[in-house]
């Protein structure tokens, strides 16, 4: 009777509300606790399990409940003295703490507070529970953790096999000594600071590292002398962390995920790379990565994730060059000389400095990369000094056939515009990349699931405007604009009069300008109704506007 007078106390201190869930819990939220009464035996109400030999109550989980309300310091749920499992995540308790009592569940094995809107400071009483195997806070955007607690967790949870604190403001150095018990380990975007150390990479069990979105971390990626690590997924992305890739991540044979992008990382990636056998994500955009792709990147046959855009030389030969020489005013013959590479320093990139262009990236996308065919998503973007032949963009086409993100917008592909494209692609960028030829209908076939197609800035397309006599297309952004397409814009541009849903009047954007349209500005694109951005500046087009305003002429430029 205690268990349950306890429970349906804990049920009276809240209301159950469905609006804050709406977009939570992938529309499976439901209120486990409105049929709770005592009319039947509490062990078998929605959420709540018992141990078959006494009765107590081991495991409640109100995860997705709809549970709004404050949680009062001394709830009863503390009474449960026997709660093994307590999973409240995806209810709305702010602004409440997290209550000091919660340290008097010692026989806690796995406890679940995220997303649960707790706020303030986590109470040092939380670090009591010594048994705990899984402690998940993420997503608690208004919780605190100071650093002591954090220190004092880490030494008494012995058993702890998984550690979420996404998004828990630490404001902690990072630890060094830590559970060998762990598997995985989520400490992203909490205001750690300190310097990644190999100790991480020794842990005998972990298969997740998160750090991302950390940028007081500093300092360089580890070389690893140990490689029997079992590690899976490591994520260091948006941190401070820089230097060149160390051979010896290729040693780091089980990883499935390998996320380094917006960090500060240069040199070349290390043909090692290719010993990655496992990997199906590599995300290394937005560094400072040099050199040739490594042509061993063919070797990696599950890969489906590959991102190396926005990637540029070091600056080490320009100050090499600049080390080489004084500077002296009193030589010089110009009136406007001033010393340019005075200012060159490792704090800038080097392709902001006075009298320096860059080519962002350089050389050939080595052909191997097309042999790549499992390839879901594929960037390569900002690619300026890229080139990609006309074969392997065929053979990458041709061979990609679950591609569903293509980006490769500023590489060279000097490349008729292609005719058969995967119809997994949802997303296609190939603004300048000097694609030549004629824009056809196929692009628009209801075949395809393309929903953003850019081909801007390549001056090399010719022709029409093709007439689409086919509606179901899916696509919401067009870009043709600043190519050499001309005519006269048809009218089945607004006229996908298809009963389907997803139609052509799902476009949100359509980008058309400093081409060479001519004739009537076509009424028909009164149709698409969800327009959001219209920009058909720099044509030839004539005549009046259409006399019914639509609701996004604010948006449109003429």
């Amino acid at each position: 009777m205690a268990m349950t007078s306890a429970l349906l106390q804990f049920k009276q201190s809240f209301q159950i509300s469905e609006e804050y869930f709406s977009f939570l819990c992938d529309g499976a939220s439901f209120p486990k606790t409105e049929s709770w009464n005592e009319s039947r035996d509490c062990c078998s109400w929605d959420g709540v399990t018992c141990d078959l030999l006494n009765g107590h109550v081991i495991r409640l989980d109100l995860s997705c409940s709809q549970l709004v309300g404050n949680f009062h310091p001394n709830s009863s749920l503390f009474q449960l003295h026997h709660l093994q499992t307590l999973n409240l995540a995806y209810n709305w308790f702010y602004p409440s703490s997290i209550p000091h009592n919660i340290g008097q569940l010692r026989n806690l094995r796995h406890l679940n507070l995220s997303n649960a809107s707790f706020d303030r400071k986590i109470p040092t009483e939380i670090s009591y529970l010594s048994n705990l195997v899984s402690l998940d806070l993420s997503n608690g955007f208004g919780l605190q953790l100071d650093e002591r607690t954090f220190e004092t967790m880490l030494h008494n949870f012995t058993n702890l096999e998984v550690l979420s604190l996404f998004y828990v403001n630490i404001s902690s150095p990072i630890p060094v000594n830590i559970s060998s018990s762990l598997r995985y380990l989520d400490l992203s975007y909490t205001n750690l600071r300190g310097v990644l150390t190999e100790s991480f990479f020794l842990l005998p069990n972990l298969e997740t590292l998160k750090l991302g979105n950390n940028d007081l971390l500093k300092g360089v990626f580890p070389k690893i002398h140990q490689s029997n690590t079992l590690l899976m997924e490591l994520d260091i992305s948006y941190t401070g962390i820089s230097g060149e890739l160390p051979d010896s991540i290729g040693t780091f044979s089980s990883l499935n995920i390998l996320s380094l992008y917006g960090c500060q990382f240069s040199g070349s990636i290390p043909d090692s790379i290719g010993n990655l056998t496992q990997i199906t994500e590599l995300w290394f955009s937005s560094n400072r990565f040099t050199g040739h792709i490594p042509s061993t990147i063919s070797k990696l046959k599950h890969l489906t994730s590959l991102d190396l855009s926005d990637n540029s030389f070091s600056a080490s030969a320009l100050l090499q060059f600049k080390q080489s020489f004084k500077v002296k005013s009193e030589y010089s013959s110009c009136y406007t000389s001033f010393p340019k590479t005075k200012s060159w320093n490792e704090s800038r990139d080097c392709c902001t400095w006075d009298g320096v262009t860059c080519d962002m990236l350089n050389g050939k996308i080595p052909t191997e990369i097309s042999y790549l065919s499992n390839l879901v998503s594929l960037h390569l973007s900002n690619g300026y000094g890229l080139e990609l032949d006309e074969r392997t963009f065929e053979t990458m086409l041709q061979n990609f056939s679950n591609l569903e993100v293509l980006s490769l917008f500023h590489v060279n592909i000097s490349s008729p515009i292609p005719v058969n494209i995967s119809s997994s692609l949802r997303y296609l960028d190939l603004s300048y990349t000097n694609l030549r030829g004629v824009l056809i209908e196929s692009f628009f076939l209801p075949s395809n699931s393309l929903e953003t197609l850019k081909l801007s800035d390549n001056d090399l397309l010719k022709g029409v405007f093709p007439k689409i006599h086919q509606s179901n297309t899916l696509l919401m952004e067009l870009d043709i604009s600043s190519t050499g397409i001309s005519g006269e814009l048809p009218h089945s541009i607004g006229t996908f009069s298809s009963l389907n849903i997803s139609n052509l009047q799902e476009l949100r954007s359509i980008y058309l300008y400093h081409n060479n349209f001519i004739g009537p500005f076509p009424a028909s694109i009164l149709n698409l109704t969800h327009l959001e951005f219209l920009d058909m500046s720099t044509n030839s087009l004539s005549g009046p506007l259409p006399s019914k305003e639509p609701s996004w002429i604010c948006h449109t430029t003429h």
